[in-house]
């Protein structure tokens, strides 16, 4: 046997050795697979190329309903004057009006929540303030002390007459036990179980992956949350306690947005037609759609996905977003597993001149998605993307600010899982004042993260290469 062949072999026991831990899972996943066909994510580049290259008139939705075109450019006119010029405000949002009937609403107030301790105190302030109804969409929604709370306060608004409704994912709160939700039953609220796992309960057809991964929480169709936080203690802790007590759980470090204004009815919108989708029990006798007033100035769409639709509308504001990028993009995700399209657009971004910092999480809650992640890095690195892990907290914020202007909040991870199976949603805010909040977050983060550098990521082991090329083979189940 000569030395080549000896080092094949070499490798072929060393991989073998790293993947044994993992087999198992990924014969799971390749199970999940048979039964969840062969989605793809549209091609971007295509769809820019099929979009109208003159902008006609912004659709702009007041708290009146449409506006006129002359009022919709004055608007435009008046935010590009603003900022540095950028074709985020113009060819970009061709490109999204060609892809999503969610309008673009004016006169909304969007106030950044930049941890869950900043969230949850808004929210239960305004589930306080009730007087019509109240609707919660989460992904996880745990029994603990924080969910307790939300739990007891929601009763007391039932109690009061305000009809309350919740929707919960059937996996993501699959620890919590079934007393947990009866109890809000039996109290008068009205309860729906999304995508039981249970066969037998299927409302729809059944399937693992297809799970609602929105947070979403509206207050009498006037206020709505929404962003990557769930209900869980988790979010509650603090940074520094950890840093005093390495016993203290880890803290979860989420973005959350509240929005006053005409936004308020997209995001509700939504809510009511997965409410319907799931056959939950029939709402009437509410006013979800109250008369609005404008709180604010900032230009707010919201956009929904939904597994099965030819469009997945957030990935591709995402890549549109920064292939249009001309100064600047600050992004900050939590389960970064991303398709070739995404990595493109950001290398390319880079290459020409364009400032793009990622932070990443340094910190898990799991160790395939953080080794998947790594896979990119290289890449990336040498076309200049800046790259951040945070190491101070359990990153899981969903957020990118670009050009100053253009800035997200939401539920989606740059994952497949998110990308192609999950009801996801975002809020775009076109706003000067607000990104600049979104930027001095983004510094805050930046301090509290290591900068990965190329000279050293280059000279890693060899082990990490092995498991990161392996772990992306199944990047579409991570």
């Amino acid at each position: 046997m000569d030395s080549h062949d000896e080092w094949v072999y070499f490798l072929i026991g060393y991989t073998m050795t790293i993947i044994r831990p993992f087999f198992l899972f990924f014969l799971f996943v390749s199970i999940l697979s048979l039964s969840s066909g062969c989605a793809t994510l549209p091609k971007v580049s295509e769809i820019i190329d099929e979009a109208p290259t003159e902008q006609k008139p912004n659709q702009i939705v007041s708290s009146k309903g449409l506006i006129s075109s002359k009022k919709s450019k004055t608007i435009m006119d008046r935010l590009k004057r603003s900022v540095d010029p950028t074709d985020i405000l113009e060819r970009h949002i061709i490109v999204v009006e060609s892809v999503t009937e969610s309008p673009l609403t004016k006169g909304n107030k969007v106030t950044l929540l930049a941890d869950g301790q900043a969230t949850y105190a808004a929210m239960f302030k305004a589930i306080e303030n009730a007087k019509d109804h109240i609707n919660l969409e989460s992904f996880i929604i745990e029994d603990d002390e924080t969910s307790r709370k939300f739990a007891d306060l929601l009763l007391q608004k039932q109690a009061e007459g305000v009809q309350v409704n919740v929707i919960y994912d059937s996996v993501g709160s699959m620890k919590t036990p079934a007393s947990f939700f009866q109890c809000l039953r039996d109290g008068g609220i009205q309860v729906v179980e999304f995508n039981p796992i249970n066969p037998l309960k299927a409302r729809e057809k059944w399937g693992l992956t297809h799970r609602d991964h929105r947070k979403i929480l509206i207050i009498d169709g006037k206020v709505a949350f929404a962003g990557g936080i769930n209900i869980s203690e988790v979010y509650s802790s603090s940074p520094f306690k950890r840093k005093q007590d390495k016993k203290a759980p880890i803290h979860w470090r989420d973005t959350d947005i509240q929005i006053e204004g005409p936004a308020v009815a997209e995001l509700q919108k939504l809510f009511l037609d997965t409410w319907q989708k799931q056959k939950g029990p029939e709402l009437s006798g509410e006013n979800y759609f109250p008369e609005m007033k404008e709180a604010g100035d900032a230009l707010v769409r919201v956009i929904g996905s939904t597994p099965g639709e030819d469009n997945r509308v957030p990935f591709i504001v995402y890549v549109s977003a920064i292939t249009f990028a001309e100064h600047s993009i600050h992004m900050t995700n939590s389960y970064f597993i991303p398709d070739d399209q995404i990595v493109k657009a950001l290398a390319d971004a880079a290459r020409r001149g364009v400032d793009v910092k990622l932070i990443l999480p340094g910190i898990t809650d799991s160790q395939l998605a953080l080794h998947a992640q790594r896979y990119h890095y290289s890449g990336l690195l040498k076309s200049g993307v800046k790259i951040y892990e945070h190491s101070t907290s359990l990153l899981h914020a969903k957020t990118a600010v670009v050009d100053k202007v253009w800035s997200t909040v939401g539920s989606t991870n740059m994952d497949f899982l998110s990308l192609l199976n999950n009801d996801e949603v975002n809020a775009i805010i076109l706003n000067r004042e607000f990104a600049a909040e979104m930027e001095k977050m983004f510094a805050g983060d930046l301090e509290n993260s290591r900068h990965i550098q190329w000279d050293e990521w280059k000279k890693r082991p060899l082990l990490p290469r092995i498991r990161e090329w392996f772990l992306n083979l199944f990047i579409r189940w991570l």
